[in-house]
């Protein structure tokens, strides 16, 4: 699966997920951070999911509207927990997560928010 990990995600989260076989970009790799619309609109014209700590991007799917291929949005997951953790929830929902959801995962509990019909 194509996965894009946001600035504030930990980078070597990417080192897990390339082991798990998927195609990544992490945007700490860049000399700027583009911004979070930037980023999603980014994410989206790649048919990547998007791997981000930050709150802002629901807003900008849920509120906004802002088309995407699925948000996982960790909460307060230690750095060198996120990739293993994120190579689980795509594994697990990655086909929810690329037709439009939005994953929230805490330490005890995934929420999945289906895309819109």
């Amino acid at each position: 699966m194509k996965v894009m990990l946001d600035s504030c995600v930990w980078g070597g989260a990417k080192t897990s997920l390339e082991a798990a076989g998927h195609d990544v970009i992490w945007i700490g790799d860049r000399d700027e951070d583009p911004g979070d619309t930037k980023i999603l609109e980014e994410a989206h014209a790649d048919e990547r999911v998007l791997v981000t700590i930050d709150k802002d991007f629901g807003d900008l799917a849920i509120l906004w509207g802002m088309e995407h291929h699925g948000i996982v949005r960790l909460v307060n997951a230690p750095a060198r927990q996120q990739g293993p953790t994120v190579v689980k929830v795509l594994a697990q929902y990655g086909q929810l997560l690329f037709a439009g959801a939005i994953a929230t995962v805490e330490a005890t509990r995934i929420r999945i928010r289906p895309a819109d019909d």
